[in-house]
Parts: structure tokens; C-alpha cells; sequence
């Protein structure tokens, strides 16, 4: 039990001890807990990182039975989910026609990839709050870059869920001929795109274990190939080192084009991190453990199927995981057994997205970069960006179909290869400038050193993941992100507004306090 303080010849009040947490510290200048670049303090019932020692959600919504925080092998799993997606089944024979020296760039990358997973690690740990990308460039640039970044990033998010539905249905062609019918088509593909919004829809609960059996169901096959190749290995099926023309630079440089984008996802885990328990420890172990994994199932699985089919057979090969199978346990039910696994990657692959992708506007919106209804959160998932993304998607899946030109959407996708290159700048540039202004609170100064070697490693990657993208897209993306300044300005001025009403009307109220603070001593004195 604690005394309060009371007026001159009062009785001292009893008051019952309060929470360390939520108990108001009356010596402390409450600035020092205010957020660095909004000046708002921390949500009451949360620690000043934004997160709750109870483990609920920071953003004052409780935790019931199907809102469920990520441990480390969910949130390991969504890593590894969403940076492998139905492109694998096609790597393969994509990078065949440059020779085994595309192996040599699938290592390069994998290096960029890890650097670029190890900076969002310490970048989580830092600042574990739902948004990853968004978060850490708003509280070292502010706003404006910050909303850049979750703009950018959802609009990687929702055009590229709509490009994974459409390849789910070009696999399942191969088990039922949709594509016959045009309605058909359009019903199979909004269905993968809905199932893992109604998954998502359903709480975090259901996203983390949807994603942990897609997990397993996907790599389960995907490792058998991969490891069971190597027992019908023949070197001489690798083919030439190089087999294409020019300089091996060149060569290296062609193949990373294509493979630049195979690491895409590695910030799942920080976008997520309110959702994650223990984020400061979870997050950045997921992140490095998840794009581990990814490489080493990349690495191995492409590397058995170089030395399993014929390497002249293998660059003109639609299905290399197909045909390495029917190689391995003959017959032609490889491409059946492919594409079920292909479709149960896609799905995964989904899962993890949608819920990403619905995380970035969320943050943003509670800050007031992007319109209110983005907050609302229900069984620990922001339900209104989980809809309005799947609404998207499905319109522009539905556009791709009937509108019979492929150019706009090509080009869409095309987009997204920029796009989601942005954030990933942002990022490693705050973590940057977070060690050249010597930030303490934000950067270890014990590892100084290897922190700015990662942050530039992973800022090179993050560039060259831009100039692979190509001039093509890099300048449509520009445009996109042009389009975003105009909804920055609308939301700013809104914002700006609220925020000059509230301080109107605190110093409305400072100034009644004043004046009654002032005349509180005369009337004590008069009593006396």
C-alpha cells in the first residue's frame, strides 16, 4: 500500500499498489517514452516497444481463442512459405539455357539474401513492432518514407497474390481441364485466392497452422526429389559450365536476373513481428533460419535436377521437377505428383501473403498515413486489409481473364518486381543512418562494425534487385509510387489537421488549469 499526496491538512488517501506496466511514474519525464517521430507516448497497458508483457495485441484488441502470437517455428514457416511459392518448379529450366555457372549466382544471391535477413533481424530487435519495413524507414525518415514503404509494399502484396492464383490454376489444368471454360477459370482462381482469406479471416490461430501443414506438405516432396536425384546423378547431364555466349560475368549477371526475385519474402517475419511472440529473439532468428532454408532447398533441388535430365532436354523443359521424377521412379505421373505439390506451395505461399499484406496498411493506418478503417483487427488479424486485398486481387485476376490482353497484366507483375524492392531500400538505409548518427538505442555498439558491413551488403543487394527489375519496370514503378504521393498528401493534411485540433483544444484546457492552479494557493491562504 502507497499514500497519495494531498492538499495541506487532509488525510493521506490510501492507494492500492499498482501494476509496474501501467502504473504512471511520477518522477520520470514522460517524453522520454514518446515515440520518436509521431511525440505520442505508448499505448496505455503496453511496454514502450509497442508490445504487451501479457503477450495480447499492442493495439489494445485482447487475445481470445483464435487470435494466437507466432512462436518461432510459425513464424520460421511463413519466412520459408512465402519466399517459395510455385516458382520453384520452374527455376530449374530457366537458368539451364546459362549452364551450371548459374549455380555460381544462386550462391551470390543467397549471400545478398541472408545479409539482407540478418539486418531485418537487427532491425526487429530494435523495434518489434507490426509493419517491418514501414517502421523502421518512418523512425528514421519519418512519414513520408515510412508511407512509401507500406504503399509500396501492398502493392507488391496484392498483384502478386493475383499472379500466384493464376499459376495455382495453370496447375490445376493438369489434373482438371479448366481451362475449357472461361467461368471455370475465373471460379478456380478466385477460389485459391479466397480460401486463404477466409483462412486469414478465421485468426491468426488458423493462418499459423494453415501455414505450417502447407509448409510441410510443400518441402516434404519437394526435399524427396531433391535429395533422391542425387541417387541417379550423372555428371555428364550437367552440361557445359557455361553455355551461353559472352563473358562469365555476363553470364552470372543474365541468370541472377532471373533468380534475383526467388528470395522475395525474407521480411515476413518482421512485417509480422506484433504477431510474433518474443519478437526481439524470434524475429530475427526466423528470418535467417526461414531464408536458410529456402537457399538450401533452392541450391540442392536445382542442383539434382541439372544432374538428373539431360541438360539439352532440360532447357526447353516446361516441368524439370516432372521430368526428374518420371527419371527417378519412371511413368508419367511426375507431372500429376508436381502439380499437386505446386498448387499446395501456391496456397501456402498465399496464406503467408495475404496476411502480409494486410499488416503494412495496418501500421500505417494507426499512425494516420492510411485510411482508418485499415485498424480494425479482429482475432489478431486486420480484417478490413485482409478484404480489401483479396477484393483486389480478385479484380485484377477477373480483369486478366476477360479483358484477353496479357500485356497489362504482364506488366502489373512486372511492376511488383520494383516495387517490392522499396522497402528493402528503406529499410537498410535506416539501419544506416541508425549507425552513422550513432544511435545507441537502436544500433549495438559492440558490433558496430559488423552491423555497417551487413547494412551495406544487404543495401548492395537491395540495388541490384532494382537494376534486374529493368528499365521497364523500375520506371512503371515509379509511377505507382507517384500515385501514393497524392493518397501521402490527402492522408498528411488529414492528419495535420487532427492533430492541430487536438492541440487546440489542450490549450484550451492548459490555460483553464492555469487559472485554476494559480487561484488553488489564495483560496488556501484565505482559509488559513
Amino acid at each position: 500500500m502507497s499514500t497519495a499526496p494531498t492538499a495541506a491538512g487532509q488525510d493521506p488517501t490510501p492507494v492500492p499498489a499498482c501494476d509496474p506496466v501501467t502504473a504512471p511514474v511520477l518522477d520520470q519525464d514522460p517524453a522520454l517514452d514518446r515515440d520518436p517521430v509521431t511525440g505520442t507516448a505508448p499505448v496505455a497497458g503496453t511496454t514502450p516497444d509497442g508490445t504487451t508483457p501479457e503477450g495480447g495485441s499492442p493495439d489494445g484488441h485482447p487475445a481470445g481463442k483464435h487470435a494466437r502470437r507466432f512462436g518461432l517455428p510459425v513464424a520460421t514457416a511463413l519466412v520459408m512459405g512465402n519466399i517459395i511459392g510455385g516458382g520453384i518448379f520452374l527455376l530449374p529450366a530457366s537458368v539451364a539455357p546459362f549452364g551450371t555457372i548459374s549455380l555460381l549466382a544462386f550462391g551470390v544471391l543467397t549471400l545478398g539474401a541472408i545479409a539482407l535477413a540478418l539486418v531485418f533481424g537487427r532491425l526487429a530487435r530494435r523495434l518489434p513492432k507490426t509493419g517491418g519495413p514501414y517502421v523502421y524507414a518512418r523512425a528514421a525518415f519519418g512519414d513520408f518514407a515510412g508511407f512509401l514503404a507500406a504503399w509500396s509494399y501492398w502493392i507488391t502484396a496484392w498483384v502478386s497474390n493475383a499472379a500466384l492464383a493464376v499459376a495455382a490454376v495453370g496447375y490445376l489444368d493438369v489434373l482438371v481441364p479448366v481451362h475449357e471454360s472461361k467461368l471455370l477459370t475465373i471460379v478456380a482462381a478466385l477460389s485459391f485466392q479466397w480460401l486463404p482469406g477466409l483462412a486469414n479471416l478465421a485468426g491468426t490461430r488458423y493462418v499459423g497452422a494453415v501455414q505450417v501443414v502447407a509448409t510441410v506438405l510443400k518441402f516434404v516432396p519437394l526435399l524427396l526429389v531433391a535429395v533422391g536425384g542425387f541417387f541417379f546423378f550423372d555428371p555428364a547431364n550437367l552440361g557445359p559450365f557455361q553455355a551461353s555466349e559472352g563473358s562469365p560475368i555476363g553470364a552470372i549477371s543474365a541468370s541472377a536476373a532471373i533468380l534475383l526475385f526467388s528470395y522475395l519474402g525474407v521480411e515476413s517475419a518482421a512485417v509480422s513481428a506484433g504477431e510474433v511472440r518474443d519478437p526481439r529473439r524470434n524475429v530475427g532468428r526466423a528470418t535467417v533460419l526461414g531464408t536458410l532454408g529456402a537457399a538450401v532447398l533452392y541450391l540442392v533441388g536445382t542442383l539434382s535436377v541439372f544432374g538428373t535430365v539431360a541438360h539439352d532436354k532440360l532447357v526447353h523443359s516446361t516441368a524439370p521437377f516432372s521430368d526428374a521424377t518420371n527419371i527417378m521412379f519412371g511413368g508419367s505421373w511426375g507431372g500429376v505428383a508436381v502439380a499437386c505439390m505446386a498448387m499446395v506451395s501456391i496456397l501456402g505461399a498465399l496464406n503467408g501473403w495475404t496476411l502480409l499484406s494486410a499488416q503494412a496498411p495496418y501500421a500505417a493506418a494507426r499512425d494516420g498515413l492510411f485510411p482508418k478503417a485499415f485498424t480494425i483487427k479482429r482475432r489478431g488479424v486486420p480484417t478490413f486489409g485482409v478484404v480489401v486485398t483479396v477484393a483486389l486481387a480478385s479484380m485484377l485476376t477477373i480483369y486478366n481473364y476477360t479483358a484477353g490482353t496479357k500485356g497489362v497484366f504482364e506488366m502489373l507483375v512486372l511492376v511488383t518486381t520494383f516495387t517490392a524492392t522499396v522497402p528493402y531500400l528503406l529499410s537498410t538505409a535506416a539501419q544506416i543512418y541508425f549507425l552513422l548518427s550513432g544511435q545507441g538505442e537502436k544500433v549495438s555498439r559492440a558490433h558496430l562494425v559488423r552491423d555497417g558491413v551487413l547494412a551495406l551488403a544487404a543495401f548492395g543487394f537491395s540495388i541490384w534487385l532494382v537494376a534486374g527489375a529493368g528499365y521497364e519496370a523500375v520506371y512503371q514503378g515509379v509511377l505507382f509510387l507517384f500515385v501514393g504521393v497524392l493518397v501521402y498528401a490527402v492522408m498528411a493534411a488529414r492528419k495535420g489537421r487532427a492533430a492541430r485540433t487536438a492541440n487546440g483544444a489542450n490549450g484550451e484546457n492548459g490555460e483553464n488549469g492555469k487559472g485554476a492552479e494559480v487561484g488553488a494557493p489564495l483560496v488556501n491562504t484565505a482559509a488559513e
